[in-house]
């Protein structure tokens, strides 16, 4: 590990630590150009060998031909809330949102901001415990879409099902599990992911949409909420978040030599798995957040018998080189993010400070 700690933040996340030193081998001179990836220009033939390349791989791991667009946008996926109902809530439409946590909520806001929205379905009131089910969703007549977020980082749940739309446009916020396993993106009109969580640095949006669906955004929302504008200028029609789009870039690569999204999906159930056996046999000690059929791979939250000893979970474990622990304000306890990145040792050290922790506590 090279004096590396095992890192479960939930954003910014862990890299792979063979994208970070491939990435630090060509800090200085990029491609022999004498300059830095960070340095050249976003015109230049070797940047946009790394921009068509990054889009290229992405595509190629999601199984998707040439009727899809891969878009490189700032702003986050927060950017993405507004941009959303922007392009697509006009003419009488409205955006429909299934609320399954804080993201969610937050795009659905939003949307209510810039006119009318839809709660087609909602977990709120069990503070987000499950992903409200496919006979739960109630679209309005006039739904322009459908949102859902399909991950929920704060409170541990994921999306286990594509819905159902009837023709209904479907959207989706992959954030924090975009390409951690095999789906059919072709269900799909756009989905959009801040990679911070599971690709990338921070500082980049990716979106994949359907070209039909993105390339006449209304003339009315400002040039660069358009998603036209991305799609019909390659996503440089301003100056792009460059080295993080070639980190991007470097994660796919990386995830296709590591044997692609079926490979991910295999890996990241069997790190989850560690540690989900430990709360499930740790007779109360350890109390799972998620509905066990909504559990999420990749984010996992708990609780223990008092704040007290959370506190000292949280001081031990980084003690133990394991770091970022700690849950979110809203649900408290304990989150550990198993992004694919997370290696199989960091897990196993994780679950094995958990078995002894409990011993010492109990």
């Amino acid at each position: 590990m090279e004096n590396r700690i095992y890192n479960f933040n939930p954003g910014p996340a862990v890299l792979p630590l063979e994208v970070l030193k491939e990435a630090q081998s060509e800090m200085l001179n990029f491609k022999n150009s004498g300059m830095s990836v960070m340095e050249i220009s976003h015109r230049s033939k070797p940047y946009e060998a790394v921009h068509n390349q990054a889009k290229a791989d992405i595509k190629e791991l999601m199984e998707l031909g040439d009727d899809y667009e891969v878009l490189f946008i700032q702003g986050g996926a927060s950017m993405q809330f507004t941009m959303v109902p922007q392009n697509f809530a006009h003419d009488g439409k409205i955006g429909n949102y299934i609320l399954s946590g804080s993201f969610a909520t937050k795009a659905y806001q939003e949307a209510a901001l810039l006119g009318d929205a839809h709660i087609a379905a909602s977990s709120k009131d069990s503070n987000f415990k499950y992903i409200p089910k496919q006979n739960e969703i109630k679209l309005s007549k006039d739904a322009a879409y459908l949102h859902v977020c399909y991950n929920n980082t704060i409170f541990g749940t994921e999306y286990k099902y594509i819905p159902e739309t009837n023709g209904i446009p479907l959207i989706a916020d992959m954030s924090s599990d975009m390409l951690s396993r095999p789906l059919d993106f072709s269900k799909f009109d756009l989905i959009y992911a801040g990679v911070q969580k599971n690709l990338g640095p921070a500082g980049v949006c990716l979106v994949v949409a359907k070209k039909s669906f993105i390339e006449n955004s209304p003339k009315s929302v400002p040039t660069m909420l358009r998603y036209d504008t991305y799609a019909k200028n390659n996503s440089l029609y301003n100056t792009p978040p460059a080295f993080g789009i070639y980190m991007v870039g470097k994660v796919a690569a990386w995830i296709k030599k590591q044997g692609g999204l079926e490979a991910m999906e295999k890996r990241n159930i069997h790190k989850a798995k560690l540690i989900y056996d430990i709360i499930d046999s740790s007779a109360g000690f350890y109390r799972g957040h998620a509905e066990p059929d909504s559990r999420s791979y990749m984010n996992i939250t708990f609780r223990l018998p008092t704040e007290d000893l959370e506190v000292k979970f949280v001081k031990e474990a980084l003690e133990h080189n394991l770091s970022g622990v700690k849950g979110h304000r809203s649900v408290g306890g304990l989150r550990t993010s198993l992004y694919n990145a997370m290696p199989l040792a960091g897990c196993e050290a994780l679950a094995d400070f958990m078995e002894k922790f409990k011993k010492n506590n109990v």
